[in-house]
């Protein structure tokens, strides 16, 4: 039976609205059933290179039948098909990212991929698109993903822009 799995969108070099709204179509495409997809939000870089372009972020609810692994493989060669260089260095300027941020009900660790996402509970840029998505989102766990972004600090950045054009 498919799974809901949410996902993080990200773009900050070129047409950074196009990069988004291509990946969703390309998903598709792909077979993952595109349920719901979040408003774009600017959002001021974070991570261990800060000197570049802001990015556009949403995030995407979809179902898929795919196991996390077979998941990612499809979403990276989505990320290569909009020109996303794998070899750059982590948190470089980007065209498009696609994070895989929660697989319903699932926890899952390898060497390549962790459920959820370690970073899902902190990054603002995260929690304001997933949560327009489902304010009651939850984690495995149990924690109420509303109550992480209340707990964050101040920082951060984030503004809503409007719809995604898909």
């Amino acid at each position: 039976m498919p799974r809901a799995v949410y996902l993080g969108l990200g773009s900050n070099i070129g047409d950074r609205f196009g990069h988004l709204s291509g990946a969703i179509e390309r998903m598709a495409e792909k077979g993952l059933e595109v349920e719901a997809t979040s408003s774009v939000w600017e959002t001021e870089p974070v991570g261990e290179i800060l000197d570049q372009p802001d990015f556009l972020n949403a995030a995407v609810r979809v179902r898929t039948d795919l196991e996390p692994e077979p998941l990612l493989d499809l979403l990276k060669e989505i990320e290569t098909d909009h020109g996303r260089d794998i070899g750059r260095v982590r948190h470089a300027p980007r065209e498009l990212d696609i994070d895989l941020l929660l697989v319903e009900g699932l926890e899952y660790e390898s060497g390549r991929l962790r459920l959820p996402h370690r970073e899902v509970a902190t990054r603002r840029f995260v929690l304001a698109p997933l949560l327009e998505l489902d304010p009651e989102l939850c984690l495995p766990d149990g924690r109420r993903l509303a109550d992480a972004l209340e707990a964050l600090p101040e920082g951060q950045s984030v503004r809503r822009i409007g719809p995604l054009k898909a």
